[in-house]
């Protein structure tokens, strides 16, 4: 394929840049307040739909997905270097080896006292049954708030050749596997304990001791009813293809402006092998890339170094932005003095969420750090001035900014909601529907173009377009006081595969 190829004609990213001139000295809110007007008038959905048109062709063209080590990921990646290397960034990419994984079996079925199917997902860098999968015995695990994550959990039944069935929370799911095998379990069933499609990862390969899959929290309970009547039987078919590759993530930054306070925003393009990744996380993606030419266009010389990324291998556990940070020296690390997420901003059913940047809603994790509760502030104070409903979300981890909060690095951005259900009073306030998840399509075949709520696509490439603008120029809002002010958010709702980082979950 002639747009792979096009990949190795990349040249390593530098960066290192020349020092800023010919900034005209208007100050820097003036400077700030005209570049984002720019901007955000000259960013559209529209515009930026014809980047989700171009990642949708390419998975169509590669056998119907772009996950990080696969064909449709390079040509993905492909399209974005080029487009950007047109626009006269200076840009690279950024390689690293992973192990990539495709999910080949999954299923359970009650094969006793009733049978019926049982919808599960395979967690990523599971160990796999043999071809056909095992019948065995199912046994619950006594629930508790760490439910199967302590040798002491599984001493009241016999485990030795069954499959546990785990409530999720109070550890990771690979410390609830790996006990389970301990306890002679020859797999897991781990099953929510919260609405929506549990699909999580393991962490890595050497994580994975035993087959082990997530199901739905009504499946789970329903199970666990079951077993209190008596004996449950079970088949269960839990197998995955596993290979170390190497993919890259592609970088990018303007030629100008004082690397010395550089402004960085990324989101991830990779998507997971089950479908295209339009919401997932082709519109984070195509919106970063739309904003990002249409700085180019606009002539200005930043004062400020502005860097963007498009992160591969999120799905397995934000493993490009792990990469990237991780290979920061102290230097380079102190240069960056912001990082926003863009994840998931197209949600069909979606809420406008807002990273809790000081832990005002006081859900799940803490406040990010110092920086943190600016960035939150200046986004909704744009959400605000243009009308738009939004709601905080906790910083879980389950997105890129991970291992930027991880390095104390300011963070932020915004998303429009995963796998989790919309409640009443969120369909009162932003549309859509009550009682079913902000994306139905969440890592399924389902996630193409159809998959996009084109007004909620717009306002948070205005958003981008606002943080480019404004960041650009001016950060003195990043050291202005944020007065708390306790409100209601919600737990994280990113789109990877690792929580406290899906679009990771690993716990």
């Amino acid at each position: 394929m002639a747009v792979v190829a096009a990949t190795a004609l990349a040249t390593p990213l530098l960066l290192a840049a020349s020092p800023h001139h010919g900034h005209a000295p208007h100050g820097p809110a003036k400077d700030a307040a005209k570049l984002s007007r720019t901007l955000v008038k000259n960013s559209s959905a529209k515009d930026a739909h014809r980047h989700l048109e171009q990642f949708q062709a390419i998975a169509d063209s590669a056998d119907g997905h772009r996950a990080a080590g696969s064909l449709g990921h390079d040509a993905s990646a492909a399209y974005v270097y080029r487009q950007l290397q047109k626009a006269g960034y200076q840009v690279g990419y950024q390689a690293f080896d992973f192990v990539y994984t495709e999910t080949l079996a999954e299923k359970l079925s009650v094969v006793s006292p009733t049978p019926r199917d049982i919808s599960i997902k395979a967690m990523t860098y599971t160990k796999s049954t043999k071809e056909g999968g095992i019948r065995a015995a199912l046994v619950a695990v006594p629930a508790d708030a760490t439910t199967g994550c302590e040798a002491a959990d599984y001493a009241s039944a016999t485990f030795t050749g069954k499959i546990a069935l785990i409530k999720r929370g109070g550890c990771s799911f690979a410390e609830k596997q790996a006990a389970a095998g301990v306890a002679g379990a020859a797999g897991a069933v781990i099953y929510n304990n919260t609405e929506g499609v549990l699909s999580g990862t393991l962490g890595d390969v050497a994580s994975g001791k035993i087959p082990t899959g997530g199901l739905l929290q009504a499946e789970g309970e329903k199970l666990v009813a079951d077993l209190a009547e008596g004996e449950v039987t079970v088949d269960f078919e839990i197998r995955e293809f596993q290979e170390e590759r190497t993919t890259r993530n592609v970088v990018a930054e303007t030629r100008r402006g004082n690397p010395a306070k550089t402004v960085m925003l990324g989101a991830h393009l990779d998507s997971v092998t089950d479908g295209p990744g339009i919401n997932d996380n082709g519109s984070g993606s195509a919106g970063l890339l739309e904003v990002a030419l249409e700085l180019a266009k606009s002539h200005k010389q930043p004062a400020n170094k502005v860097r963007f990324a498009w992160w591969s291998a999120e799905e397995n556990g934000l493993l490009g932005s792990e990469a990237y940070v991780t290979k920061l020296s102290e230097e380079q690390r102190k240069q960056v003095v912001l990082y926003l997420n863009f994840d998931m901003i197209a949600s069909p059913n979606g809420v406008q969420f807002v990273f809790d940047g000081d832990n005002s809603d006081n859900v799940g994790e803490g406040p990010g750090p110092e920086g943190s509760a600016q960035l939150e502030r200046d986004i909704n104070r744009f959400l605000d001035g243009k009308a738009k409903p939004h709601t905080g979300t906790d910083f879980t981890g389950r997105s890129d900014y991970g291992p930027f909060i991880e390095a104390g690095i300011p963070s932020g951005g915004t998303d429009t909601g995963a796998e989790g259900i919309k409640t009443a009073d969120q369909a009162t306030t932003f549309g859509g529907t009550a009682g079913i998840a902000y994306d139905p399509c969440y890592h399924a075949a389902c996630d193409d173009l159809d998959n996009v709520d084109m007004a909620h696509f717009d306002t948070n490439i205005d958003v981008i377009a606002n943080a480019v603008g404004t960041y650009a120029y001016d950060l003195r809002s990043l050291t202005r006081p944020v007065p708390s002010a306790p409100s209601t958010g919600e737990p994280g709702s990113g789109g990877g595969l690792r929580e406290g980082h899906a679009h990771g979950v690993t716990e």
